[in-house]
C-alpha cells in the first residue's frame, strides 16, 4: 500500500493539487509525509523475519550479508539520481558530471538505516535497541539546538552535509542547497526501522490476536500522542526527521499495522489485497521503475519543456485541469508500474537483494 502511495506522490503532474498529496512546506504534517517512514517502518518489519536467519551463521557472515545489501541499494539509489548519466548543454549532449550529482536521497536512507538499525539490533538485542532509540531521539534534539536553529539554512544538518559534501552534491529543490535525506537526520530515521523491527518481532512471538493488536494500538496512540505534545516544543518536520515526526509517524505505523492484522489475519477480508501484493512482491523493482519513468520524461525535451510535462498537459491537465489532472495522472504511471508488476508476478519473476 505504501509503495503505491510513494508512486503517487513522486508522480504528480504538478504541484497545484490537493494538499494531502505535498509534502508540508516546512513544519507540519500532511499524508504524503507519512510515506517515507512508513517504508522505513515496513523495513523494520521484514527484517524481524530476515536477520535471525543472518545471525543463525555467525557474525561475520551476517555483517558481510547486511553490508553487501548496504551497498548494493545505496549504489543504486546514487546511480539513480545520476541517471541517465547525460544533460543537454549549449552544444547538444554531455555526460553528467559526478561533481553535481547528489549523493544522498531516498535509497540511500534506506541503505543506511537498514545497516545501523540491523547491527544495533544485532549486538544491543532488541531491548538495548529500543534504549538506543530513545537515546537518539533525545540527543538529536540536543545536537540541532546546539549547532543550528530550526531554519531551512541555519539547521545542524544542512551545516554538516555542507561540510561534508559541499553544495553541488546536495538537493536543491527548496531553492537552497538542503538535503531532507542528509547524513545527520539519518540518526533518527534510524528509530522508525527499529521499531518495525520490534513490531515485528512482538507479533511474531504472540500472534495475530485480539489482546496483541489491542496493545499495539493502545502504544500507536500513546506515541502519537507524544509526537503531538513534543510538537509544541519541538515541531513535527518531516524534512528534519525532528523527534517529534519520528514518534507521531511510528505511533501511526503501529496504528495502522493493527488495523490490517485485524481485517486480514483475524477477520481474513483478504480479496482486496492482491493489488498491493504485486507491489510488496518486487517493492525495490517497481519503485525503481517508477523513477526511472518520471526522469526519462523529464529528460526528453518536447514542445517548450519536457516530455512529461507534454503529455501531462495534453491529457489529464486538458481533461480535467489540475487540481484533479494531477493525482489522475500519477495513478495512471501508478498502474502501468502495477501492470508491469503483475506480469512479472504472473511468470514468477522476483527481483531481490
Amino acid at each position: 500500500m505504501d509503495v503505491a502511495l510513494m508512486i503517487v506522490v513522486n508522480s504528480l503532474g504538478s504541484q497545484h493539487t490537493y494538499s494531502p498529496l505535498l509534502h508540508a512546506s516546512w513544519d507540519g504534517f500532511t499524508l504524503t509525509d507519512l510515506v517515507f517512514p512508513t517504508f522505513l517502518f515496513a523495513v523494520g518489519n521484514s527484517m524481524s523475519f530476515s536477520l535471525p536467519k543472518y545471525e543463525d551463521q555467525g557474525s561475520g557472515v551476517f555483517l558481510r550479508k547486511v553490508l553487501v545489501r548496504t551497498i548494493i541499494i545505496f549504489a543504486i539509489g546514487f546511480l539513480m539520481y545520476w541517471f541517465p548519466f547525460v544533460t543537454r548543454t549549449e552544444t547538444g549532449w554531455g555526460l553528467a558530471p559526478f561533481s553535481h550529482t547528489r549523493v544522498f536521497g531516498v535509497l540511500q536512507r534506506i541503505a543506511l538505516c537498514y545497516f545501523f538499525a540491523s547491527v544495533i539490533i544485532h549486538y544491543l538485542k532488541p531491548r538495548g535497541a529500543l534504549i538506543f532509540a530513545l537515546c537518539a531521539l533525545i540527543a538529536y534534539r540536543f545536537i540541532l539546538a546546539a549547532f543550528g536553529d530550526l531554519s531551512l539554512e541555519g539547521n545542524a544538518a544542512t551545516k554538516l552535509d555542507l561540510w561534508l559534501l559541499g553544495p553541488d552534491h546536495l538537493y536543491h529543490g527548496e531553492g537552497v542547497a538542503f538535503d531532507p535525506e542528509g547524513l545527520l537526520s539519518t540518526l533518527p530515521s534510524i528509530v522508525n526501522v527499529i521499531a518495525g523491527y520490534v513490531a515485528g518481532v512482538y507479533l511474531q512471538k504472540n500472534g495475530q490476536n485480539y489482546e496483541t493488536i489491542a496493545k499495539m494500538l493502545m502504544v500507536g496512540v500513546v506515541l502519537v500522542l507524544a509526537g503531538v505534545w513534543w510538537d509544541l516544543m519541538f515541531p513535527i518536520n518531516k524534512k528534519l526527521w525532528t523527534s517529534s515526526y519520528v514518534l507521531l509517524t511510528v505511533g501511526i505505523c503501529l496504528c495502522a499495522l493493527s488495523i490490517l492484522v485485524f481485517i486480514i489475519d483475524i477477520a481474513h477480508r483478504r480479496n482486496w489485497t492482491y493489488f498491493f501484493q504485486v507491489f510488496g512482491r518486487n517493492t525495490l523493482f517497481i519503485y525503481l521503475l517508477s523513477e526511472v519513468i518520471v526522469i526519462l520524461l523529464f529528460s526528453i525535451p518536447a514542445g517548450e519543456g519536457s516530455l512529461y510535462g507534454y503529455i501531462y498537459s495534453n491529457t489529464w491537465r486538458a481533461w480535467v485541469g489540475d487540481m484533479n489532472g494531477s493525482p489522475l495522472f500519477a495513478l495512471t504511471i501508478m498502474l502501468i508500474c502495477w501492470i508491469v508488476g503483475w506480469v512479472m508476478d504472473l511468470k514468477k519473476i522476483y527481483v531481490k537483494i
